[in-house]
């Protein structure tokens, strides 16, 4: 397989979802080898960072990548159409620190991708071929890699509340697929945490038109999918292993989220490099 990058320069405006700042959002073509790296035009230098499992620094609501004081947040929706459309090598330019929520999932970026459309390169894709289980644990949670000819996810995600429960998606992963069946599916808040992380600084840019909400009663908006919280969860394990590259393998996961993603995006990246 040979690398790609995208055909041509692809923009996107809108607000970050938990800074709330307008951003704007420039996808460009970068040269092989190059990886995927989100770069600051606002500040002097155009200082960037790389997109992989060592530059993870935070994962509270989010992940988070940093270099030499530089970070950016909320990566992992874009991180994840990244995945899907097995794009090697792209220069995300940004002039805040963190990308646009868009509809809060990543069917927006995937069109983006698509809009920009996909250039093949001369040098050989370093796929991540799991040839071995690598696995997470942190009480009843857990996730996994394990050895498959494909990319598929397993994910169970277990919640309490009545209005969500037990959900449970497995998927086998191709662009299509990904399209039609986790792309839509948007992050997701419950309407009493909403003040907390307000007082956090986070979740600032949500609406009901990027977040699904959740009250004691009842869901404050419609659903994309009956079980649309854990395909985001499947989401977000693919745009958080995403930084450990582009992987085959069959990740299994239950109640994982960004920090169990991330470690394990850790190991297999150490395992790799």
């Amino acid at each position: 397989m040979k690398q790609q990058t995208i055909a041509k320069e692809a923009v996107y405006t809108g607000i970050g979802l938990h800074s709330g700042k307008d951003v704007h959002m420039r996808l460009l073509p970068a040269p092989e080898d190059t990886g995927i790296v989100f770069v600051r035009t606002d500040l002097e230098g155009q200082p960037l960072v790389h997109a992989v499992a060592s530059s993870v620094t935070a994962t509270v609501r989010a992940t988070t990548i940093e270099e030499n004081g530089i970070k950016f947040f909320t990566i992992e929706h874009l991180m994840s159409a990244f995945q899907a459309a097995r794009i090697d090598n792209c220069r995300v330019e940004l002039d805040a620190e963190e990308p646009p929520v868009a509809d809060g999932a990543a069917l927006e970026f995937l069109d983006l991708l698509a809009s920009a459309g996909i250039k093949e390169q001369e040098g050989e894709r370093k796929e991540i071929i799991i040839d071995r289980v690598y696995r997470v644990d942190d009480g009843d949670r857990f996730v996994m890699v394990l050895p498959y000819d494909g990319l598929r996810v397993s994910f169970t995600s277990l919640n309490p509340h009545p209005l969500v429960g037990t959900q449970y998606c497995d998927v086998e992963l191709d662009e299509g697929v990904y399209r039609k069946e986790i792309a839509p599916a948007r992050t997701i808040a419950y309407e009493k945490e909403i003040e907390a992380l307000h007082s956090m600084g986070l979740g600032l840019g949500g609406t009901l038109e990027n977040v699904i909400v959740y009250n004691d009663e009842k869901w404050l908006n419609t659903l994309r999918f009956p079980d649309e919280l854990v395909r985001h969860k499947v989401l977000d394990v693919l745009g958080d292993l995403r930084l450990a590259g582009l992987i085959r393998g069959h990740i299994i996961a239950v109640k994982s989220a960004h920090a169990l993603n991330t470690q394990l995006a850790k190991k297999i990246y150490e395992a790799f490099h």
